[in-house]
């Protein structure tokens, strides 16, 4: 039943001049599904990864010790100044082959070109989402971090309870719009050859010379994700939204 009318969505689209032939081979669909599935695991991922990496560097930016705000601080820069592409090429072609010259006589490097591609793309946007979050902590009121010291909460507990809480709220959308970005920054893993939906892609049209159909698809792939990500935070900020604070 579906795969008479998966034949006959294609046939369809064939009479204006789209060719999606390659839905009706079950093992280029296959392929083309697990890219989706691997783009929205990679999605996720990165989402939880960088937003991490992106409270830690955030915190250690204000940091009163001078040492750890500079490090983190060189961190952000060097991150944020350079392609994410160069990053992934010199973590993966240099990085990866050192770990694994190292690890040759222990049995093997354990880390996988997916987990090179989340680590590259959450530490690159978490420094972005570090400085979102940074304004957000300056944004403070100090009449709020007053009343906290009042009530006897030291350094570490009012960034911990009251700035990184408040600064979330007013560093949302900023951090929204990072996500939307992260997860089309997610084709990049594609240039080392991890399976999602570009790779697949590229391997589907390199035989078949469909590259507009595959790439319509795409579009159609990322335009819903991103609108889904965008949609999460919205309800999420809306949820958070306090009198008084943006509200």
């Amino acid at each position: 039943m579906m795969e008479q009318l998966l034949s006959n969505i294609v046939a369809a689209l064939k009479r204006i001049g789209l060719n999606y032939d390659f839905l009706l081979a079950a093992n280029e669909r296959a392929s083309f599904l697990h890219g989706l599935v691997v783009t929205v695991q990679l999605s996720v991922a990165t989402i939880v990864f960088s937003l991490l990496a992106g409270f830690v560097l955030a915190a250690m930016l204000v940091s009163r010790r001078g040492w750890i705000a500079f490090g983190a601080r060189a961190f952000v820069e060097v991150t944020r100044n350079t392609p994410t592409l160069v990053q992934l090429y010199c973590a993966f072609l240099v990085l990866n082959m050192l770990i694994t010259q190292a690890l040759k006589s222990t049995g093997g490097n354990p880390l996988t070109p997916f987990i090179w591609v989340v680590a590259v793309i959450s530490l690159h946007k978490g420094a972005f989402h570090a400085e979102s979050l940074r304004a957000g902590i300056q944004a403070v009121p100090a009449v709020t971090l007053e009343a906290a010291s009042s009530l006897g909460f030291g350094r570490r507990r009012q960034l911990l309870l009251v700035q990184l809480p408040l600064a979330l709220r007013f560093a949302l959308p900023s951090l929204i719009n990072n996500l939307v970005d992260l997860v089309k920054m997610t084709t990049v893993a594609s240039a080392i050859a991890v399976g999602d939906v570009t790779y697949q892609s590229i391997m589907i049209w390199t035989q078949r010379d469909n590259v507009l159909e595959l790439m319509l698809l795409m579009l159609l792939f990322f335009g819903l994700l991103t609108y889904l990500v965008n949609l999460a935070g919205r309800r999420l900020e809306q949820h958070l939204r306090m009198p008084g604070y943006g509200g």
